[in-house]
């Protein structure tokens, strides 16, 4: 069993999705002086809240469920542990017992001009089968349902990450996390300053983790793009199946977040080879993504919203980010709809139901 003394410190790169979280990831994981758990994002502290425990029963807990389940290989020469966790930001309180487990631990965080990051975030839920409202106007729209719990796709994981509208309210989170962790933890990085210059992005990360730099080990390629499916419907199956086919078709990663810490799996080889057999039809599934901005209209709505949380964003870390939330106009060409795709419906679909109901 893997012991809390076995790490001395966690670097968590807890968010925001969509904004460079995977290439962080990546230049952790080959490092030597990371122990990097079997799957990146285990999001365990933001699905248990594990604050009311004492210091004992916090300790076997998280020995047994976290570190048991996604560090068994820790105890090595390796003693800072990485968890990149996106979920993290958004739940920002329930890292304190984390905190308290490894007081010397650090908080990464990275943002994304939210025009560019939800319309992203939207992609990829429906990439993974969470979200099942292809068009984004259709998706932004439904919100107001969502937040009431309605129109939430059988599929979805975490119903959470269809509320786009506070994906982007970076200066509520990071507030928070400040408040929770201390701001002298964390270190704020932004997807401009990482696409343009990788490799001193990087130089950043590891003088704040104290660890060497080591860029001969590290592929500095974007990684994770966007992409398209053919059937929504086959992506859903594969990536979100129902219970009974859970098993064989969920996917190795959800496979590893839930094994059992027994190890004792009779049907391996079977479950393998409907793995590979999984893995084609997905890869088969992937079309290239047609990227275009959102309507104008739900640009303006976007833009409304976090205006004044950006502002707040760039007080906090002291940088200028007036060039984000900018309308990106269209293209009549592009138009998908009949009344043209810059002006907004009579009514939206939330809207609408909201009329005749």
């Amino acid at each position: 069993m893997p012991r809390i003394e076995d790490i001395d410190r966690f670097a968590f790169v807890v968010g925001a999705p969509r904004c460079g979280t995977t290439s962080l990831a990546n230049f952790l994981k080959p490092h030597p002086g990371v122990c990097f758990p079997i799957l990146k994002e285990p999001h365990y502290f933001a699905q248990h809240d594990l604050r009311e425990l004492d210091d004992t029963e916090l300790k076997s807990k998280v020995e047994k469920e976290y570190l048991g389940r996604f560090f068994p290989h820790s105890g090595g020469n390796a003693r800072l542990a990485a968890d990149c966790s996106v979920s993290y930001l958004y739940a920002p309180e329930q890292l304190e017992p984390a905190l308290r487990l490894w007081p010397k631990s650090r908080f990464i965080v990275i943002l994304r001009d939210p025009m560019e990051m939800i319309p992203s975030l939207h992609q990829r839920l429906v990439s993974l089968g969470d979200e099942t409202l292809t068009n984004f106007e259709d998706a932004w729209a439904a919100v107001p349902d969502r937040a009431e719990g309605k129109r939430i796709p059988p599929s979805c994981v975490e119903p959470r990450w269809l509320r786009y509208d506070q994906a982007g309210r970076y200066s509520t989170y990071l507030e928070r996390l400040f408040a929770s962790v201390g701001r002298e933890r964390c270190l704020v990085l932004l997807f401009d300053d990482l696409a343009a210059d990788p490799a001193g992005q990087y130089r950043l990360l590891m003088h704040f983790l104290d660890l060497p730099a080591l860029e001969e080990t590290v592929n500095f390629a974007p990684r994770r793009q966007s992409y398209g499916v053919r059937f929504n419907w086959l992506q859903r199956l594969l990536k979100r199946p129902p219970k009974p086919l859970w098993k064989y078709l969920s996917g190795p990663f959800q496979q590893k977040r839930e094994r059992k810490l027994d190890g004792k799996e009779s049907d391996r080889p079977v479950v393998d080879t409907i793995f590979a057999v999984r893995k084609r039809l997905l890869h088969w599934n992937r079309i290239p993504l047609k990227k275009r901005p959102p309507p104008l209209w739900v640009q303006e709505e976007i833009r409304s919203q976090l205006k004044d949380e950006i502002e707040r964003v760039g007080k906090l870390i002291g940088r200028d980010l007036g060039h984000w939330l900018e309308i990106r106009p269209q293209k009549a060409s592009h138009s998908i709809r009949s009344t043209g795709m810059d002006a907004k419906p009579s009514f939206t679909p939330a809207e609408m139901k909201r009329s005749t109901g």
